[in-house]
């Protein structure tokens, strides 16, 4: 028996959040259910955070990715695309799952590996799609994991954080792709609305191409 002081928070993406969770208890849980689900994780010495993603959270999220896979084919480079891996230490007693990742500059590294933080590198790019907020500072989870690149879509707009000594700092241009416009990507998502999400993508792969023989 869970020994857990349960809240339910009223929002329009449903979510649980579970105080007193031992780091046993919270391994034996996600034993048990296995990676066969829809909701997503992220816990913090003792509380666990349960979410479910939304229609409103997921569309953004499905065309960033898109985004990502668009300019790795444009720049002919490889990526490992790991969806919501589960980036946990028992160390830090932390664990958080991003609604996607990506494996980039370490790409050659972690490539056909079982991922374990605690002898591989965290992956170079991790996206958030906060259609609302969570309880735990996610940031910092990331921080304390190692995360060097976090994206949040929030509020129709793509804010890009690289990792510095005690957290974040937003910027003004990505890490891993340092001439991604960033201003345009809501813009790009937008547009789907209107002209379709495939459509959307291939206007931005157009996009990438251009900037990519401006710079050559």
């Amino acid at each position: 028996m869970v020994a857990a002081n349960l809240t339910r928070l009223e929002h329009p993406e449903p979510k649980v959040v579970m105080q007193g969770v031992s780091w046993q208890t919270y391994k034996t849980l996600m034993s048990e259910v296995g990676d066969d689900r829809s909701w997503r994780i992220s816990y913090d010495r003792g509380i666990l955070e349960i979410r479910m993603p939304q229609e409103e959270h997921e569309e953004p999220l499905g065309l960033l990715e898109s985004f990502v896979e668009a300019i790795a084919d444009e720049l002919e480079i490889e990526v490992r695309k790991l969806g919501a891996l589960t980036l946990a230490r028992e160390d830090l007693t932390s664990a958080v799952e991003p609604d996607s990742c990506f494996y980039i500059q370490h790409e050659a590294v972690v490539r056909g590996r079982k991922i374990n933080l605690q002898e591989d590198p965290p992956p170079d790019l991790a996206i958030e799609s906060d259609h609302t907020s969570s309880s735990l500072n996610k940031q910092a989870l990331y921080s304390a994991l190692g995360v060097p690149e976090l994206w949040r879509y929030t509020k129709n707009m793509l804010l890009v954080y690289q990792r510095v000594e005690g957290g974040y700092e937003q910027c003004d241009r990505s890490l891993a792709f340092p001439f991604l416009p960033i201003t345009e990507i809501a813009h790009f998502i937008a547009q789907s609305r209107e002209i379709g999400q495939r459509s959307a993508v291939r206007l931005f792969r157009q996009r990438i191409r251009e900037i990519l023989l401006r710079e050559n």
